[in-house]
């Protein structure tokens, strides 16, 4: 298994997959050709994919704002898991972080994502109790 950089040339093996698994949270701008290419230019050395042979079998976006890390569609396909590529591809992402000086790191998980939700306690990420999570649309084209 190999884990390297994500390129824009990824996109459609990584949509593909994103798109194969339910509950996903895609929207239609942020997550297009051009949004995850505007993402991967603004990040270019913390998202990463898992491969086996040419295959992508996972990935992880993981960008900062200056002072905390921000993961976002980290994934393993269903036939590849239990065999460690989450956990590779997380500590790549931590290690881009730390060597940008980014000291802790968040994301968001559904609640109904039980397997998802697992993962990330095993690796040692906590549940904020005292947080509400509030966003609003800026363009209402973003689905």
């Amino acid at each position: 298994m190999n884990i390297r950089l994500m390129t824009i040339t990824d996109y459609e093996d990584v949509y593909s997959m994103w798109t194969a698994q339910a509950g996903v949270g895609l929207r239609s701008l942020d997550d297009s050709r051009e949004g995850i290419d505007k993402f991967l230019d603004r990040n270019p050395t913390s998202c990463f994919v898992s491969c086996d042979a040419e295959q992508i079998t996972g990935s992880i976006l993981c960008g900062h704002d200056g002072r905390r890390g921000y993961i976002y569609h980290a994934m393993v396909k269903p036939e590849y898991r239990g065999k460690g590529i989450g956990k590779a591809l997380l500590n790549a992402a931590m290690e881009a972080m730390q060597k940008e000086g980014i000291h802790k790191a968040a994301l968001i998980v559904y609640h109904t994502n039980e397997l998802g939700n697992g993962f990330w306690e095993s690796q040692g990420f906590t549940t904020r109790q005292d947080l509400i999570y509030r966003n609003k649309s800026l363009n209402e084209e973003n689905v």
